[in-house]
């Protein structure tokens, strides 16, 4: 199970269960969806317009410093594998 983390940002609590280093889920952020940390951007969002053919350094670009490459990568990554995990065993014909 992942544990729960609280920190003091902006002198408020942020609480959130970290998916990895830049995706989290945050109590009383966009519904506890999948966000990148410390902001309210949603990776479904974000995956959808890479999904739509817009490049990353311009989707980075647009978000001004508040969402890096990495982060996004990081994304990618963790919904890839989570399709991985979900698809079902095959059986041998």
């Amino acid at each position: 199970m992942i544990e729960l983390i609280t920190e003091m940002v902006g002198g408020e609590p942020y609480t959130y269960y970290p998916l990895g280093d830049y995706v989290v889920r945050a109590i009383g952020v966009c519904g506890a969806r999948p966000t990148f940390k410390y902001t309210r951007i949603e990776i479904a969002g974000t995956l959808e317009r890479l999904a739509a053919g817009e490049n990353i350094d311009d989707i980075v670009a647009g978000y001004r410093g508040r969402v890096s490459r990495a982060a996004i990568v990081e994304a990618m990554r963790l919904v890839t594998a989570q399709f991985l995990q979900a698809l079902p065993a095959l059986e041998s014909a």
